[in-house]
């Protein structure tokens, strides 16, 4: 089954909570008794430190946020952060479940700016709540339990910058140097794609440029501006590669997807296409028009889409 982001993080949440409830539960009652007494919390904090994974600081905490021990860490105790008020810090802000754990949403750390999350754990005192011990921790020392996930196959249009929306009638095509040799240009980058490793593409209309990405060298970009675009033999600076085989676009609708972007780019002179990709791998064709609105949809879909569904 395919995730979301939003699956991912759940997931990944899920099992942090797994693993940290328990430890912050047992260290939380050996607290009760020596609450409001800075050096016993210290000491237990300090012994109780190596028993919760991943962990950057642990520290005890009163109902009204201030804290009453000093933070204490891998190097050891931190005490310029007693007495300080963590009540405008987000975790402190949300809702302790009633089972007395709260894992927070990550947020970004007040001393050193970086994506971080805190555990509370509820310490009660009989019925009733003393505090919380707190636990800090920096997301890049937490494992990932969760598989990457998967950008939707659907198609998902973003609309951008209002002030441009409301103005794309004012405005006009101004043919760029790409437009005036958009049908070479296109056969050009037919050939990367299907012939010489390039598997993604964005070709920049307005700008008459197009960034590619090949199979031999996938992490660095390259840039062909128009000059290169009106040139066939740029494409022997690419050797020529098999077509992929987990390909998700066929390589024989290759041409057809470029030429229907390029019907896009000239078909209206005030709404037309600024911007398109195309990658191999997912599928997915990206469109950018000059009212700044954007879409995102599966290579079927949009060779199914006539013009009138664009204007």
């Amino acid at each position: 089954m395919k995730t979301s982001w939003k699956d991912s993080i759940y997931l990944q949440r899920e099992e942090l909570a797994r693993i940290l409830r328990e430890p912050l539960a047992q260290l939380a009652e050996q607290c009760a008794p020596a609450w409001g007494d800075r050096e016993r919390l210290n000491e237990i904090l300090l012994a109780g430190y190596p028993s919760i994974p991943y962990c950057t600081y642990l520290y005890c905490v009163g109902t009204d946020g201030l804290q009453i021990s000093d933070n204490v860490g891998q190097e050891g105790l931190a005490p310029e952060h007693f007495g300080r008020n963590r009540s405008d810090r987000p975790y402190m802000k949300e809702a302790v479940p009633p089972w007395g754990f709260l894992l927070s949403d990550a947020y970004i750390s007040l001393m050193k700016h970086r994506p971080s999350l805190t555990a509370l754990q509820v310490v009660r005192g009989g019925s009733a709540v003393l505090g919380y011990l707190g636990a800090d921790f920096d997301l890049s020392g937490l494992p990932v339990t969760a598989g990457l996930y998967e950008e939707p196959g659907y198609w998902r249009q973003i609309k951008g910058d209002p002030s441009i929306r409301g103005t794309v009638f004012q405005q006009c095509r101004v043919e760029s140097p790409l437009d005036h040799n958009l049908g070479q240009a296109m056969s050009i980058l037919e050939e990367l794609l299907a012939q010489r490793g390039v598997f993604q593409c964005q070709i920049h209309f307005s700008s008459s440029q197009a960034t590619i990405w090949t199979v031999d060298d996938p992490y660095r970009y390259r840039i062909l501006d128009h000059e290169a675009l009106s040139d066939p033999d740029i494409c022997l600076v690419y050797p020529p590669r098999s077509y992929p085989e987990d390909a998700v676009i066929p390589q024989a609708e290759i041409r057809q997807i470029l030429s229907v972007m390029q019907s896009l780019r000239l078909a209206d002179p005030n709404i037309y296409l600024r911007m398109a990709s195309i990658n191999l791998f997912n599928g997915m064709i990206s469109l950018t028009f000059s009212c700044d609105g954007s879409h995102y949809m599966p290579h079927v879909e949009f060779l199914m889409k006539g013009k009138a569904f664009w204007f």
